[in-house]
């Protein structure tokens, strides 16, 4: 039996214009199991980002099918895709997103508010302490460095303790140094809680933290 989380058959995704159509992705075919941590990797305008949007649902594919833990998002409506990451799916992108008038605390709280679960606060103030910010429930994101803001948003993904985490250039904000401890905190949280995670990374160390690299170049997968 099967144990992908994620299934794409013969994906591409093409963008039409009134003057001109471009193909972003082209018969792109992957599975991730349940578990695992891939990289997505590939010069600027590849398609990384493209073909994350597209494995969470967050757009759908102009041929080919997605499955994301057993259900097939690529046919499925706006409405229904909503409610499948509601439920299951995190997030953590290069800029850090977070609410700039809600504390740390309330940021993190938010996924569950917004998936009408009631206020785990003990959960959210754990979380916290696990990327380094007790203390800092109360503050503001403007009272937070870059680095901290990028861990309110990694406590935030795992709220919901989400089956599959997204990152796409998680680090790309922030220097070396912080950089380096938002990975560690990334890889820990993600093997704590057993979340499959796609990462789309331009940083070879990086993406070596992950169990398996796929190359993309020019829309097209690159064999290994």
């Amino acid at each position: 039996m099967s144990t992908s989380v994620i299934k794409a058959v013969s994906v591409s995704k093409q963008v039409t214009t009134a003057s001109s159509s471009l193909t972003i992705l082209q018969d792109v075919s992957l599975e991730v199991e349940q578990g695992e941590a891939i990289a997505l990797v590939g010069v600027s305008g590849a398609g990384k980002s493209t073909l994350m949007t597209l494995l969470a649902g967050l757009d759908t594919p102009s041929q080919g099918s997605i499955e994301l833990l057993g259900q097939p998002i690529s046919g499925m409506d706006d409405e229904a895709r909503a409610a499948l990451r509601s439920e299951s799916i995190g997030f953590v992108f290069q800029s850090f997103l977070l609410i700039p008038s809600l504390s740390a605390l309330e940021n993190v709280l938010l996924p569950a508010l917004i998936k009408g679960e009631a206020a785990d606060e003990a959960r959210a103030h754990d979380l916290l302490a696990q990327v380094g910010l007790a203390g800092r429930e109360n503050h503001l994101p403007s009272q937070l460095s870059g680095g901290e803001q990028q861990r309110v948003a990694l406590a935030r993904a795992f709220m919901t303790r989400p089956h599959v985490l997204f990152a796409d250039e998680p680090t790309g904000n922030l220097d070396q140094h912080t950089a380096a401890t938002v990975i560690e905190l990334l890889f820990a949280l993600n093997r704590d809680h057993g979340t499959t995670l796609v990462l789309v990374t331009h940083d070879p160390h990086l993406a070596q933290r992950c169990d398996r690299t796929l190359t993309l170049e020019g829309g097209s997968m690159v064999a290994a």
